[in-house]
């Protein structure tokens, strides 16, 4: 492991919520691994397989299987842990599922995002808070440049809608208790995309639908397969929020601020150009087209991200290019499906390794920190 980071939060309490989820998975082991006591927070391991546990993270770091929606268990975890750091991720993340459960979308990404910043404000000690929304919280017209931090919010899906409710919810409680230099929290708002990566097993998502099927020599059935997405590697946006928590820590202008992680813009390829990288990776992968048979909800098929802004305040950019994100996504499956590989944690840690030293030989300034 580089030891990038390792000066900031070694020895350093933080506390992840959705912790056993995709991304909130790998920035738990990545923080585990640069020294943090890490403790996090979900209402249950959300699939089987889990990155989860096949990265080991069930015996090697404090969990908490709770709801974000119940305040007074969440109360009682902050107020023993006392974190230093708290990065935000627990949500109800699938936009199909949105328009099957909406109430309960609302209710875990907005009121359960609030309940966190009443915990904050609760809080007596020094906290730096990084919560995490996603890049539907805007309004998207589906233009073909990239959303800066400051374009409208909105959403046309209740996946969508309830990211721009948690985001209202963040700037109540910024003007109302956390403005001020003096307090002792500071928060910042993160906003990615879609992400791949190895791990990943949730419901109606491209690349999980992919390896299942492939891993069984089946075909995969592919929606909308020239939608357009900003593909990324889930190490990305994660060293965002990284920094983001570092630059918090050290100047108090970046305060209450909104940052996007995103991919380079030529990086937005469609659903087909992934799986035809993809393709190359596996020795028995067949897909087929099966648009026109899907419900009739609101799925945008266009959606960029302006990063001018993380670079300016964070110095932070991406590291990745499109085929070494595929690369990284699909050697991860592979070991686990083809070399029935399944602990995968050392595996996972040597990924994040070369992540981090492919982005210090491309001159990535958060690799000094």
């Amino acid at each position: 492991m580089s030891e990038e980071f390792k000066n900031i939060y070694r020895g350093k309490t933080v506390l992840v919520t959705g912790h056993s989820g995709f991304k909130g998975s790998w920035l738990s082991l990545w923080l585990n691994q640069l020294g943090a006591k890490v403790v996090g927070i979900s209402i249950d391991i959300p699939s089987e397989p889990s990155n989860f546990k096949v990265s080991g993270l069930e015996d090697s770091i404090e969990s908490h299987f709770i709801d974000i929606r119940d305040f007074e268990l969440l109360t009682k975890v902050f107020q023993k842990v006392k974190p230093d750091y708290v990065f935000h991720l627990a949500a109800q993340a699938l936009v199909r599922k949105s328009h099957i459960e909406p109430l309960s979308t609302y209710t875990t990404n907005a009121i359960g995002t609030a309940n966190i910043l009443e915990c904050l404000r609760l809080m007596e000690e020094r906290t730096i808070a990084v919560l995490i929304t996603s890049d539907k919280a805007y309004d998207n017209v589906e233009w073909n440049w990239g959303y800066r931090e400051n374009d409208r919010l909105g959403g046309k899906d209740p996946y969508s809608a309830s990211k721009g409710m948690a985001e209202l919810a963040i700037k109540a409680y910024f003007h109302s208790y956390f403005i001020d230099s003096s307090e002792n929290i500071s928060l910042g708002i993160a906003r990615a995309g879609n992400v791949i990566g190895g791990g990943d097993w949730a419901e109606d998502r491209l690349v999980p639908d992919c390896v299942k099927c492939w891993s069984d020599k089946r075909s995969v059935e592919i929606r909308k397969p020239n939608s357009t997405r900003p593909w990324q590697h889930v190490l990305e946006p994660l060293s965002g929020y990284l920094s983001l928590g570092h630059q918090l820590s050290v100047d108090k202008r970046v305060n209450g601020e909104a940052y996007n992680f995103g991919p380079n813009s030529n990086q937005d390829r469609t659903v087909k150009d992934l799986i035809i990288e993809m393709k190359k990776y596996w020795s028995e992968a067949e897909w087929k087209d099966t648009s026109g048979g899907e419900e009739g909800f609101h799925e945008a098929s266009l959606l960029k991200l302006n990063c001018d802004k993380a670079l300016k305040d964070l110095d932070w950019r991406p590291t990745l290019n499109f085929p070494e994100t595929v690369k990284m996504t699909s050697e991860w499956y592979n070991n686990f499906y083809e070399n029935k590989l399944h602990d995968m944690s050392d595996f996972t840690i040597q990924q994040i390794s070369e992540y981090t030293s492919l982005a210090k030989k491309r001159g990535m300034s958060w690799t000094n920190k």
